[in-house]
């Protein structure tokens, strides 16, 4: 029995391209050529075909599948790595469709940041995108409280911030910097470590805070982030005890 390309590739469920890539990486012998130049595999091309195409079913690397060819068999460490990292991505998988059930059942966006699903109908774009940035700086705890932030956070001012023009004159950037302090004040008093966070970092403190600067100067227009600088100072003398 004797078979082209394309047959052996249909008989083994492949693809041309990828019986091609086998030849290319030295997995599958060549085979002899018929008077006609095509090319003719026998049973032997099968049965190393599909032993290749066990291993890789199994999640074996290509790059083990040589050795392994050749030796006869896997090593078990090798197999228990390729089960290390399958079980990896049954985790990932499995979170990935909790994720969505959530977007789904709360009718939130595709690519809100993981965990915010809930919340995200209630986020601006701008804070949104800010706090994608926090979920790369924070650990799982410290975006759990800002969730919490956002969840309890029902006062208008917020919403004057978002709506600010870039061109706010001295008085309404004040007036709105005064009213969001409370707001910011409140966040302190309620999650501490807020004044204190190198406990929650991902990275380190200087890299972090270097960080959140430069994504608020480009997330935000100029007049919001003036006003989030003046209603910050505000909010941290009110909260920071006076020195003794």
């Amino acid at each position: 029995m004797a078979w082209s390309t394309r047959e052996l590739a249909e008989f083994a469920g492949t693809t041309v391209n990828t019986i091609r890539h086998y030849h290319r990486l030295g997995l599958l012998e060549e085979p002899q050529r018929r008077y006609n130049g095509y090319k003719q595999y026998g049973v032997s091309h099968l049965v190393c075909l599909l032993r290749i195409r066990r291993l890789v079913d199994l999640g074996v690397p290509l790059s083990r599948v040589g050795a392994a060819m050749s030796e006869g068999q896997v090593p078990p460490e090798v197999l228990r790595e390729v089960d290390a990292e399958l079980a990896a991505e049954v985790e990932r998988l499995n979170k990935a469709r909790a994720d969505i059930a959530v977007i789904l059942r709360d009718g939130a966006p595709a690519d809100a940041p993981a965990g915010f699903e809930s919340v995200a109908p209630r986020l601006s774009e701008a804070d949104t995108s800010l706090i994608h940035v926090y979920t790369r700086l924070y650990d799982d705890d410290a975006m759990k409280d800002l969730k919490r932030m956002v969840e309890t956070d029902t006062d208008p001012v917020n919403a004057e911030l978002d709506a600010l023009s870039p061109d706010a004159d001295e008085a309404t950037r004040q007036d709105l910097a005064e009213r969001l302090a409370p707001v910011i004040a409140q966040n302190l008093t309620d999650y501490p470590w807020l004044l204190e966070q190198s406990a929650h970092l991902s990275t380190s403190e200087h890299a972090t805070m270097q960080t959140i600067t430069e994504a608020v100067v480009s997330i935000y227009n100029p007049a919001q982030v003036d006003v989030l600088a003046r209603a910050s100072v505000l909010a941290y003398q009110e909260v920071k005890p006076a020195p003794e």
